[in-house]
């Protein structure tokens, strides 16, 4: 970044404190119409606006959501430094720590799931209304007969959460300060990424910090989806720090001899850093599962170290062949041997925190839980409900959402698997980090895209890999600004009021870019 691309100081004082007072205001917001406790209301946007203080809360809404839009925006190309991002980001967080929860009732389900454990019910077995929870009315219809379908190391803090909260505010408070300190270790993580992934550390502390579906969805709405995308960056940023030390170790040299050329190999070494980054990625699964779609391409770390040394085989005659088979067993056998330190911390992991929680692995049957959501948010259900309205002027009663989140599932699989072969295939061919960090990028992002449901601040998942590698974000940015406007403030989500427009909109959408896709790879494959 050059000096002529520097914001003005005006310019900044601007983005900082109209930032902080669209955090301000929605704060404000969230104490009038909020998430409050008690019975959710049955809201729409008119008995709202109807209520007391209806269009006060909306208008303050639409205006400190946007105010922190604008501001986020404003710098995603230029931000000034490390330390301003990280000052600034860090004001506009404050005003929501202390106010009640904006835009979903999942944090009185945390505290419930909390007090359940901690007295002893078996939450996967059953929701918190039959095993008792004392502030169930506080919880969303939808989920207080549901099975938690979240890991144990999730259950386990919020079991110490209730245990030491001792009331519902107590809790609540612990519960955001565990997701104050996920976000923290966010932060803490993203300049060492964004380096192995050649973006200014500045730069993506931005563009995660400074998002809006942080500071209302992770911090006021104190989702553990902070604390699963921490540990994945934590584990990426310990693998990655692993393989550089084991490139740059000074460790035993294997030569072969061959007519004309050496064949040279650095030590992997490294065990208990690789170790350490399972036992993240571990605990990352045992909040919720999603975080399991890293865990092999962090497994490709060892890869890094292993290809460092760079298999050099020269010259000519017949022994080069051998020389070269010995080399690929060589490399084969010293990735294998660093893969299986990565799974085997992760497995350690879980195996503990499920013993210690002590119900073992019944989250894992809980997980579709909440596939009984059809919201145009989710691609797969929009193309179904388009389908649905095509189809069923011929076919009457079709039902398309099954079949379309189906085939998304299945697409999603080769797409994970081919990923991460293509991703192995550049690391042995001597590829650097970013490599690895673009290939779970994708994965992940392939992961929220082809999911049943989509809430907002799963797009943080991909927000937080993507901005560590990627230069052109705005396409990202873009949904994530279109997802922040979707959930009123006591969690009325508007999605549900444009079916029809939302389902249509995502499959043109959609239909675009697979044409671009198409399109690049005939461009290739003439050139």
């Amino acid at each position: 970044m050059t000096g002529a691309q520097q914001p003005r100081p005006a310019t900044l004082r601007w983005v900082r404190y109209g930032g902080l007072a669209g955090a301000v205001l929605l704060a404000l917001v969230a104490w009038r119409g909020g998430v409050l406790p008690g019975p959710p209301p049955a809201s729409t946007p008119g008995t709202i606006w109807r209520g007391p203080y209806g269009p006060w809360i909306l208008i303050g809404w639409f205006a400190g959501t946007a105010a922190l839009t604008v501001a986020w925006w404003s710098l995603r190309r230029s931000v000034p430094s490390l330390r301003w991002a990280y000052v600034t980001a860090g004001l506009w967080l404050v005003p929501l720590l202390l106010a009640p929860p904006l835009g979903s009732r999942d944090l009185y389900s945390y505290a419930c799931q909390g007090a359940v454990f901690s007295g002893g019910g078996d939450l996967y077995g059953a929701g918190v209304a039959e095993l008792g929870c004392p502030w169930v009315e506080s919880v969303a219809l939808l989920w207080r007969d549901t099975p938690t379908p979240y890991g144990p190391v999730f259950l386990l803090l919020a079991g110490l959460a209730a245990t030491l909260g001792g009331s519902l505010t107590g809790t609540l408070l612990l519960l955001r300060g565990t997701a104050l300190a996920a976000v923290v270790l966010i932060a803490v993580c993203l300049p060492g990424l964004a380096r192995y992934g050649g973006v200014p550390p500045r730069r993506a502390v931005w563009l995660v910090l400074a998002c809006p579906l942080v500071s209302v969805h992770l911090i006021s709405g104190a989702h553990n989806d902070a604390l699963m995308i921490a540990l994945v960056a934590a584990g990426l940023l310990v693998s990655l720090s692993a393989a550089r030390r084991s490139r740059g170790a000074a460790g035993t040299v294997t030569r072969f001899a061959d007519v004309g050329g050496t064949a040279r190999f650095a030590d992997v070494g490294g065990t208990a850093r690789f170790a350490a980054a399972g036992v993240l990625l571990g605990c990352a699964v045992a909040v919720k599962a999603t975080a399991l779609v890293a865990l092999p391409f962090a497994m490709l770390a060892p890869a890094l170290a292993a290809g460092a040394a760079g298999v050099r085989v020269g010259g000519a005659g017949g022994g080069a062949a051998p020389v070269r088979w010995w080399a690929g067993q060589w490399w084969t056998g010293r990735w294998w041997a660093g893969a299986g330190v990565v799974l085997a911390g992760a497995v350690a992991a879980l195996a503990a925190a499920s013993a210690l929680a002590g119900l073992g692995l019944g989250w894992v049957g809980a997980l579709g839980g909440s596939d009984d959501l059809t919201q145009w948010t989710s691609p797969p259900t929009a193309v179904g409900f388009v389908v649905n309205y095509i189809g069923q002027t011929v076919v009457p009663g079709l039902d398309a959402v099954p079949w379309t989140r189906a085939a998304a599932l299945v697409l999603l699989a080769l797409f994970l698997v081919g990923c991460w072969l293509r991703t192995l295939r550049r690391l042995r061919a001597g590829a650097g980090a970013k490599v690895l960090l673009w290939g779970v990028a994708l994965a992940m992002t392939a992961t929220v895209a082809c999911a049943p449901v989509v809430y907002p601040w799963y797009l943080v998942w991909p927000l937080v890999l993507l901005a560590v590698v990627a230069h052109r974000t705005t396409a990202l940015l873009v949904v994530c600004t279109v997802a922040a406007f979707l959930l009123l403030p006591d969690s009325t989500n508007l999605a549900r009021f444009a079916k029809a427009p939302g389902a249509i909109v995502v499959t043109l959408v959609l239909a675009v870019l697979l044409g671009r896709l198409l399109h690049r790879r005939r461009a290739s494959r003439r050139a």
